[in-house]
C-alpha cells in the first residue's frame, strides 16, 4: 500500500438534479433546482494529499462519467443518504466493475444509524464510519489497519466488527481542520451552487457542529453532528472569511451553514463586530429567540437573511416535536429582523404529529402573518435515527410508501387516521399557493429581478421549475396519493395504517 492512498471523495449523481448528502439536511430534489455544498466531504479532502472532491449533481456529472472518473483512484469515500441510498449501491456495483481493486467507505447518516444493513446491501462497501468521519477516512488513505480506526465497523470472518467510537471534535480540533474554501477553490466551480433564496454565487462552511435543540425530526444533531454544541474560534472563522474572500471576488455572500449559528448571544455578537471591518455580507440558519441587541449587531456585521424553521403555527405541535420555540417567539423574533434589515426565509412543515385539516389552515395563516421573504413548506419526513422515525414506526403511522419519487423529489410517508397522504401534499401545494400568489410577495420577488439581468433569467427559471412540479403534484393528488413505483421505501414502517 502506497504512503497515501489516491482519494475520490464522491457525493454520487444519485437522482439528477438531487440534492442528496454531504450537507443537505434534508436530501431530496428541490422544488427548484438548488445545491448545497458538500462541506462534510471537504475536510477529510483536505486531509488527504492529492484527493479528489467529486461533487457530481451539480457539476452535471452523471453516472457514467462518475464510473470513468474512479477509475484512476484506489479509495472512494461515497457520502450516502437514506434516500439515494440504493442508487448509489447500484453505482457502486459499476464502479467496481470497472476498477475491482477500488477500496469503499461510505459515510453519512444513513450507514451511522444502520450500519448493519448498510455493509450487508452490497459486497462492494469495504467499510463505513460511524458519526464524524474527517479522520477515520484519512487515517485509512494513510495506510493505518482498519482495526485500528475508532468509529469504523467493518465485515471480518463473515461477522460485523464495530470499532469503538471516536470522540467528537472539539475547538482546538475543529481549528486544526483544513478550511473548506481551499477544497472549494481546488476542486468546485462555486457558480455550479444554487439556492433561491441566497445570493449567487455563495459559499457555504460551518463555523460549529451540533445542535441542543431537540427537535425530534431533525436529523443531523440526532445522528453525524450530535447535540454537543462545538464551536470553532471567533478568530479561525475570520481567517478563513477573509480567504474565501481573497479566492473568490465573485462571491456575493457567505452562508454559514451551521446546525443553528445564534445559539449563544455572546459569540454571534463577537463574530458580527469582528465581520464588520470586512464589510461582506452574509447568511446563516438560526433559532427564533434572539433578541433585537443581538439581531442589530449581527445586522451591523453584515447579516442579510437567517433561515429558520418555524414548522407550524400551532402550539400543540411544536410542543409535540420538541421545537423549544413558541409562535408569541417567532412574532417578537420576525418584528425585531424587519427592524434591523433582516430578511428571513422561513420553513415549514406539513404532517408532523398532531397535524389535522385545520393545523394545515392555522399554519398557512400563520405564514401569511409573520410574512418572511421566502418561504419552503416541507412534508414531514421521518428519518432513520430520529425520535419522529421511532414514534411513527410504534404508533403506526409510518407507511411502506416512498420517500421520493422517480425524480428524488418528497413523497409523503406519514399517514394519520384523519388525515391522508393526499390531503397533506395538497397542502403543501395550497400553503405555496396562497403565500406567494399575494400581491405584496409577488411584487417583493419581481421587484429584485427588475433591474439585474441576472435575477431576472434565475427567477424566469425558478419559476418554470416550480410550475412544473406544482402542476405533477396536483396531478398525483387528483390520482388520491397513487404512485405507480416507489423509489425508497422505509424499513421499519407498518404496513398499514388507520385509514386503511
Amino acid at each position: 500500500m502506497p504512503d497515501v492512498m489516491k482519494t475520490l471523495l464522491l457525493n454520487p449523481p444519485s437522482f439528477e438534479n438531487f440534492d442528496g448528502g454531504a450537507s443537505s439536511r434534508w436530501p431530496a430534489t428541490r422544488e427548484i433546482e438548488s445545491y448545497w455544498y458538500p462541506v462534510w466531504l471537504s475536510y477529510p479532502a483536505g486531509l488527504i494529499p492529492g484527493s479528489r472532491l467529486l461533487d457530481a449533481s451539480p457539476h452535471k456529472i452523471n453516472w457514467q462519467q462518475t464510473v470513468q472518473i474512479a477509475k484512476d483512484y484506489e479509495f472512494l469515500v461515497l457520502f450516502t443518504s437514506t434516500v439515494g441510498f440504493e442508487s448509489d449501491v447500484k453505482l457502486l456495483r459499476k464502479i467496481k466493475e470497472s476498477n475491482p481493486s477500488l477500496k469503499v467507505a461510505f459515510v453519512g447518516p444513513h450507514g451511522h444509524i444502520k450500519p448493519e444493513e448498510t455493509l450487508n446491501s452490497s459486497e462492494d462497501i469495504d467499510f463505513i464510519v460511524r458519526g464524524e468521519f474527517d479522520h477515520a477516512v484519512a487515517e485509512y488513505a494513510h495506510g493505518k489497519p482498519l482495526d485500528q480506526i475508532l468509529g469504523a465497523s467493518y465485515k471480518k470472518d463473515g461477522k460485523i466488527v464495530h470499532n469503538a467510537p471516536r470522540p467528537q471534535l472539539h475547538t482546538e480540533e475543529l481549528d486544526a481542520l483544513p478550511f473548506a474554501t481551499d477544497i472549494y477553490k481546488r476542486d468546485l466551480q462555486i457558480e455550479r451552487y444554487n439556492v433561491p433564496f441566497l445570493l449567487n454565487p455563495f459559499i457555504s462552511f460551518y463555523t460549529s457542529r451540533g445542535c441542543p435543540a431537540l427537535c425530534t425530526f431533525c436529523m443531523w444533531p440526532q445522528t453525524l453532528s450530535g447535540h454537543a454544541w462545538r464551536i470553532r474560534s471567533v478568530a479561525n472563522v475570520v481567517e478563513e472569511v477573509k480567504k474565501a474572500l481573497a479566492y473568490f471576488p465573485q462571491m456575493k455572500e457567505i452562508f454559514f451553514d451551521d446546525d443553528t449559528f445564534n445559539i449563544r448571544k455572546d459569540r454571534a455578537i463577537e463574530m458580527s463586530r469582528e465581520f464588520k471591518p470586512l464589510k461582506f455580507q452574509w447568511s446563516c440558519t438560526a433559532r427564533c429567540h434572539s433578541k433585537y441587541e443581538e439581531l442589530k449587531a449581527m445586522a451591523d456585521g453584515g447579516a442579510r437573511l437567517f433561515i429558520v424553521g418555524f414548522e407550524s403555527g400551532d402550539a400543540q405541535i411544536l410542543k409535540n416535536i420538541k421545537k423549544g420555540a413558541t409562535t408569541e417567539m417567532a412574532r417578537e423574533f420576525m418584528k425585531n429582523c424587519k427592524k434591523v434589515g433582516i430578511k428571513v426565509h422561513g420553513d415549514f412543515i406539513i404532517g408532523l404529529p398532531g397535524e389535522t385539516k385545520e393545523t394545515i389552515n392555522k399554519t398557512i395563516d400563520f405564514a401569511k402573518e409573520l410574512d418572511c421573504e421566502t418561504i419552503q413548506v416541507s412534508l414531514a419526513h421521518a428519518m432513520p435515527g430520529t425520535e419522529l422515525h421511532e414514534q411513527m414506526s410504534k404508533e403506526g403511522f409510518l407507511r411502506v410508501e416512498a420517500l421520493a419519487d422517480r425524480g428524488g423529489h418528497q413523497l409523503p410517508h406519514i399517514e394519520f387516521p384523519h388525515l391522508s397522504k393526499a390531503d397533506m401534499m395538497a397542502g403543501v401545494t395550497r400553503f405555496y399557493d396562497e403565500y406567494y400568489f399575494r400581491p405584496k410577495v409577488v411584487w417583493r420577488i419581481v421587484r429584485e429581478a427588475l433591474w439585474d439581468s441576472h435575477e431576472r433569467k434565475r427567477l424566469y427559471h425558478e419559476a418554470t421549475e416550480f410550475l412544473k412540479l406544482r402542476a405533477e403534484r396536483l396531478k398525483w393528488v387528483r390520482n388520491g396519493g397513487e404512485e405507480p413505483k416507489t423509489m425508497v421505501a422505509m424499513s421499519g414502517a407498518s404496513p398499514a395504517s388507520g385509514n386503511d
